[in-house]
């Protein structure tokens, strides 16, 4: 696989963020666009996203083979949350790999979670999200949403080798259709795609990034 630029790396945190300002929007409200209720929270945070990444993510939807869906598991965390999940994580590989220098340990982290301060998902400006079709069943992308590079021995990287046809095909199709709408992809998460954050920007020579972290007031 191709060199891959973590969220931890310090080329990220160098881009400078203009925060433009565009409210928070639901995606339950979007065409084509399935929410899935794994990872809900009570006031409904995790189904939103940045008015400008939402409105790429139904062009998106409107970009796939007739008969299939975006099932989205996860848009907008609040940064409290993304704290607890990379400090989980983060502990989960000390213990394995208690050697580890604290600098390496936080860039092995940052292949599943991105450091909070830098956070796409913290930005409302990151979605996580699969292909189901139209009666809700998923298709095989090789591994689950969300599975880590240990459990899934890397499959969970984007052009991960060692996937069936059926899920690279699969993956190929998601690619097509959030690449032609603008979305940018975390290459060791499939299921990861981001507009406006850091991390886009970076990939994409954009001068900064659109968004920096949001607060979600509620319904």
């Amino acid at each position: 696989m191709p060199s891959i630029i973590l969220m931890s790396d310090p080329e990220v945190a160098r881009v400078p963020v203009r925060d433009c300002g565009e409210p928070l929007v639901d995606l339950r409200e979007l065409p084509f666009v399935v929410v899935d209720p794994r990872q809900a929270d009570a006031a409904g945070a995790f189904a939103h996203l940045r008015e400008g990444v939402a409105w790429r993510l139904a062009r998106a939807a409107r970009l796939l083979p007739d008969g299939l869906r975006l099932l989205v598991t996860e848009g907008y965390r609040p940064l409290a949350l993304q704290i607890e999940y990379f400090e989980a994580y983060a502990a989960e590989l000390r213990l394995a790999n208690p050697d580890w220098p604290e600098e390496y340990l936080r860039e092995q982290t940052s292949r599943s979670l991105s450091p909070p301060e830098i956070g796409p998902h913290v930005a409302g400006a990151a979605v996580d999200l699969t292909l189901c079709t139209a009666t809700g069943e998923e298709l095989d992308m090789g591994t689950a949403v969300d599975a880590s590079p240990e459990e899934s021995d890397d499959a969970c990287y984007t052009d991960a080798p060692h996937i069936s046809e059926a899920a690279r095909g699969n993956r190929r199709i998601l690619s097509a259709a959030l690449t032609t709408a603008g979305l940018v992809n975390y290459p060791t998460e499939w299921w990861h795609w981001s507009y406006g954050d850091r991390y886009w920007a970076l990939m994409t020579g954009a001068p900064g990034a659109l968004y920096g972290p949001a607060e979600f007031g509620g319904p």
